[in-house]
């Protein structure tokens, strides 16, 4: 009789499997069909462990000495960035999705890669925690696992596991505070920073309006307010903004909807609660036999797709490969999904929260329907662009975070058209003014709000979803606003 995987075996072998399910969900983002998704993936992947591991050696051979790493989930996610800008600078970027590639030639890729003082304030706080509990706080608050599960992955109390995460975030948001400070910035940023610190220590703090301003049209200090504000929700697309950059909100609806088809999936109630240690034990025993059988088919399937690409012409960019492509991983929806969070969905660009990650972040993708977390869905053949008015959409309005006189919101619309270029409208209930807008151009005549595309974010792909986020400000109230249209056309909310 075989013998049973030890507790390690089993840890190792659930991170191995929610490591690849995640770079696969970012993969198919970042691409333009499921063959070049699983392409990327495999080549990130690989990329992304032998990083991991030569961190984690360098650790072992440092005895201990502090090293600045990432967990291993958004190590992976960044090597898959790095990888299509890789693809992007060999003449592969016929295989990317065309907002990314617009984003990989911008100012705000050259962030990620830059001096280190110039990088995203959230990914150098993570950076400088230490990885387990960096590793904590981006399973709990990115990945969206119950705590219990948090705590069984990383070898935790699973009754002290949440004051532990409540102790993570604040040194998070030190971290992030000093590297804010850090930060080469101008006087006018630098009068507000301390400032900025003390507002978005407490949710009932006031803040002044002439930092509402600034906030308003200051990206970098925007961003910075959304690693500090702890209250309002608005951590989880903060990280994945400052983290991976481009597409970081949809990642996260992604990430989201599986943890919520995972739990509802037939997993047994322990996985939730805690659970009995022997019946998780034999639990992961079953995971980890039906994650290699998962594995063996996941290749066989690979193997078959790379055999059926086509040689010598456009690969997946033909024609024929986009009809047939099916969308894989998890489904993206709400906020930001398409081209961060996204953004945002990017989630988390500004947020803020708030960079251009946080606000569009998908690339126009179709949702497709949860399988799992890494399910295959049927795709209806994309039609040719047009920029003529929908004939269907839908609006999803989030209201990210909201303070004494100012909010921050994120749009998403999706449409039942190609559209090579678009305009969002809608009207304010209550005389709130659009500030600082990202993923768009805008324009406001009395509570009419018009939200434009860019040059970068204009084609969206047929069931595809558009996103941008703005900074607004409020006096008496700030509900939702109404009569969204695109292109003219009406499109319902929900």
């Amino acid at each position: 009789m075989p013998d049973l995987p030890t507790p390690k075996d089993a840890t190792e072998a659930a991170l191995f499997s929610e490591g690849w399910d995640a770079v696969l969900s970012y993969a198919d983002l970042c691409t333009s069909g499921s063959l070049t998704a699983h392409q990327l993936a495999n080549e990130a992947f690989a990329l992304g462990m032998r990083e991991v591991r030569a961190a984690a050696s360098t650790h072992v051979r440092g005895a201990g000495r502090r090293t600045q790493r990432l967990p291993t989930i958004p190590a992976l996610l960044t090597a898959v960035r790095d990888t299509a800008a890789g693809w992007e600078a060999d003449g592969q970027g016929h295989k990317l999705d065309p907002d990314l590639r617009l984003w990989l030639n911008s100012g705000n890729a050259a962030r990620f890669s830059g001096p280190p003082l110039q990088r995203p304030v959230a990914l150098r706080g993570l950076r400088d925690l230490q990885e387990a509990d960096a590793a904590l706080l981006w399973l709990a608050e990115v990945e969206a696992l119950p705590l219990p599960t948090v705590a069984r992955r990383l070898g935790l109390d699973p009754a002290t596991v949440a004051d532990e995460l409540d102790q993570v975030r604040t040194l998070f948001r030190d971290r992030c505070h000093r590297a804010h400070l850090d930060t080469p910035m101008d006087a006018q940023c630098r009068s507000y920073a301390r400032l900025l610190d003390a507002v978005t220590r407490s949710p009932a703090a006031d803040t002044p309006d002439d930092l509402s301003r600034h906030l308003a049209t200051c990206v970098r200090c925007a961003e910075a307010a959304a690693c500090l504000r702890l209250h309002g929700g608005g951590l989880p697309a903060a990280l994945t903004g400052g983290v991976i950059g481009w597409g970081g909100l949809a990642y996260l609806e992604r990430r989201r909807r599986a943890a919520e088809v995972r739990l509802g999936g037939g997993r047994p109630g322990a996985e939730a609660a805690g659970g009995d240690p022997e019946e998780a034990g034999a639990g992961c025993h079953r995971a980890l036999r039906g994650g290699l059988l998962a594995a063996a088919v996941l290749l066989s399937a690979l193997a078959l797709g790379v055999s059926m690409m086509p040689f010598g012409g456009s690969g997946d960019d033909s024609a024929a490969a986009r009809d047939d492509r099916q969308p894989i991983a998890d489904p993206s929806v709400p906020r930001t999904p398409t081209r961060p969070a996204s953004p945002p969905a990017r989630t988390p660009a500004p947020t803020p929260s708030a960079t251009p990650t946080a606000t569009r972040s998908g690339g126009g993708k179709p949702a497709p329907e949860p399988q799992g977390s890494t399910s295959s869905a049927a795709h209806t053949p994309v039609p040719a662009r047009s920029s003529a008015p929908a004939a269907g959409c839908r609006v999803a309005y989030h209201l990210v975070d909201q303070w004494r006189d100012g909010f921050q919101a994120a749009v998403s619309v999706t449409t039942d058209r190609a559209l090579d270029g678009w305009s969002v409208s809608w009207s304010f209930r209550d005389g709130q003014q659009v500030g600082q807008i990202w993923d768009a151009t805008v324009h406001q005549n009395g509570s009419r709000v018009t939200a434009t595309a860019t040059d970068y974010d204009k084609a969206v792909t047929a069931h595809g979803t558009l996103s941008f986020g703005f900074i607004g400000t409020w006096q008496t109230r700030n509900r939702s606003p109404y009569g969204f249209t695109l292109n003219g056309a009406p499109c319902a909310t929900g």
